[in-house]
Formats: C-alpha cells, structure tokens, sequence
C-alpha cells in the first residue's frame, strides 16, 4: 500500500505539470496581448515595453515556460491582473468558501442520494420506485441556475426563510479569520450568532449545488443495489434467516460500495470546481465567482492558478478514493 501512494503521489505531480503546460499553452495561443489586456488600450508603448520585459513576455515562448514554472516551484502563482494581489494570496482568501460550500453540498448529496437509491432498490416498481426515479429524472434536468432563482423567490421572497445572498447578514460581525470557513470560524470565537447566521444562509446555496449530484447518485445508487440484490449469495443470507436490515447494510450495500465510492470522488471534485453558476447567484465569495471574474477581464494568471488548484484537487481526490477501495473490498490489494 504504501509504495502505491508513493507511485500515486508521483502520478499527482505528472497530473500538476500537465495543468500548468496545458493551461500555459491556452494562455499563449489565444489571440490577446497580455500586456494590453492588464494595461488597456490607452497604454503607452513605454508602459507596454516595460510591462512585458517585467514578466519575460518579450522572450521566446520556451523561456516564458520556464520563467513560469521556476516561479511556480517556488510557491509564486504570479499577481492578479484585476485585484493587484498575488494570486496565491486570492487563492487563500476564496478557496475556503468554496470548500465549505462544496462539503455542505456533497453532505446533501450524500444524506439525500443514497437513501433515495436504497430504497428505490429494494421497492422495485413500487410507489416509492417510482416516486424517487421521477424526482432523480427531475434533479437531473433541471438547470441549476433556474432551481436557484426559484428557490431564491419562494424561500427567501416570498416566505423570508433563508437569505438570498452572501455568508452573514449585514448587521452580523464576521469572527476572527483562522480557517476562512465561516461555520469553523465562529465555532472556534465561540461567536454563537455568527455560527447560526452563516448556517442559514449555507443552506440554500449547498441545497441547490447539491441537488443535481444527488440525482445523479440516486440513480446509481438504485441500479448497483440491484444488480447486487439479485446475486445468488443474497438470496442465500435471506433463506438462511438473516434479518432484512442486515442483509441490505451489511451484505448488500457493502459489496455495492465501490461503484458508489467511486462515484462520490468524481461528484465532490465537480462539487469543488463546479460551483460557478451557484456562487454566482448567491453571491459566495468562492474561486468560482474569482475564477468567473478573472475570466471576463482576460486575467490569465488567476485562471491559470485556480485551473491548477483544480487539477490538484481532482488529482487527490482520485488518491483518496484507490486507497479507500483496499478497506473497503479486502479482496483488492496494490502491489
């Protein structure tokens, strides 16, 4: 095991510098002066030239390569065209909204999708198939941006539930930052109307962000469970005597783990890097929005940061889901 995750770990770096040529390859082939696009059109020609000779835009693409990626090994990601700040620093700042987003939401995915599979599983074409088949069909095709809105009007408008937008209300004072997650924050201040006033207004956004994955995992969730259910050793356990619970959580939904787990690595990465539409709408500080407005104002290197986050993160959820199917399954071992 442990010279596998020495191997993985290698893999995650291959994984690293595929982002980062691929990413500064897009970068350099798209049709925009860097210099004009950080300076603007009215800048003069001096302020151009001196621009470019500052980040190395005026050597040969190889060297600019270079340039880069001896800055990126040494922890500079570069500055960001429209904050000024490093982006490094940026990356600190809205990461962990967006990871506190994405956790909320793939608990909703979890507390929501599996359930809803176990027991459209074992009421096969019964009322309560049929009903979570159809709400999976429904959580799937509808748009996130429109279950949004509509929640936004009828919990927030209408029925003044939950706010619409933000991680506080504007009255509530922010705890000290240590983590940047807002619930773990106030926790830590003991701060006890922060803590309250950054749940609710969690629930909605990590309500909406989850319900597509949720949909997804129903359905995956159903058809594994099934295809379990009808394997010979589970009508084995049922004629030997063993309790219904027990044959469903303990025999059947242990051997149809490793679809689901699977599964569940892919969603939270896209829960993580997906998040574009719903920070936006709900205006969550995240690298979603960031990466939305470094987007729009040509600022190739947040893009480039938050595109290798990205890379990263997907590269080690995908470590962490291999080494969890050898607990899981004991019949697979990494040689």
């Amino acid at each position: 095991m442990f010279s596998y995750f020495i191997r993985r770990l290698f893999f995650v770096v291959f994984v690293a510098w595929g982002v980062t040529f691929t990413t500064f390859f897009i970068a350099n082939v798209v049709p925009i002066d860097p210099a004009i696009a950080a300076l603007g059109d009215n800048a003069r020609e001096e302020q151009i030239r001196e621009f470019r000779e500052r980040y190395g835009l005026d050597k040969p693409i190889w060297q600019q390569y270079l340039i880069y990626m001896g800055r990126l090994l040494s922890g500079d990601l570069g500055n960001s065209l429209r904050t000024g700040r490093a982006v490094l620093e940026d990356l600190k700042e809205f990461f962990p909204a967006t990871l506190e987003l994405s956790v909320a939401a793939f608990l909703v995915t979890l507390l929501l999708g599996v359930p809803a599979g176990i027991l459209a599983a074992i009421r096969q074409n019964k009322a309560s198939d049929v009903t979570v088949r159809i709400l999976a069909l429904i959580g799937g095709a509808t748009p996130v941006f429109f279950l949004a809105v509509l929640l936004q009007f009828v919990l927030a408008r209408q029925l003044d539930l939950l706010p619409v937008q933000g991680r506080l209300d504007g009255f509530t004072f922010p705890p000290p930052r240590v983590t940047g997650i807002m619930g773990i924050d106030a926790l830590l201040a003991r701060d006890w109307p922060a803590f309250l006033d950054s749940l609710r207004h969690l629930v909605l956004p990590a309500f909406v962000l989850g319900m597509f994955s949720a949909a997804i995992l129903a359905r995956m969730t159903r058809a594994t469970m099934l295809e379990v259910l009808s394997q010979d050793y589970i009508r084995t356990a049922r004629a030997k005597g063993v309790a219904g619970r027990a044959v469903i959580f303990r025999h059947a939904l242990k051997n149809a783990a490793l679809p689901i787990l699977t599964l569940l690595g892919g969603l939270l990465g896209g829960l993580l890097s997906g998040a574009v539409l719903t920070e936006t709408i709900f205006s969550w500080p995240g690298i979603g929005r960031y990466v939305t407005q470094s987007a729009t104002s040509l600022d190739f290197p947040a893009v480039m940061g938050v595109t290798l986050l990205v890379g990263l993160v997907y590269a080690l959820i995908n470590l962490v889901v291999d080494l969890l199917y050898a607990f899981l399954d004991p019949r697979i071992r990494y040689a």
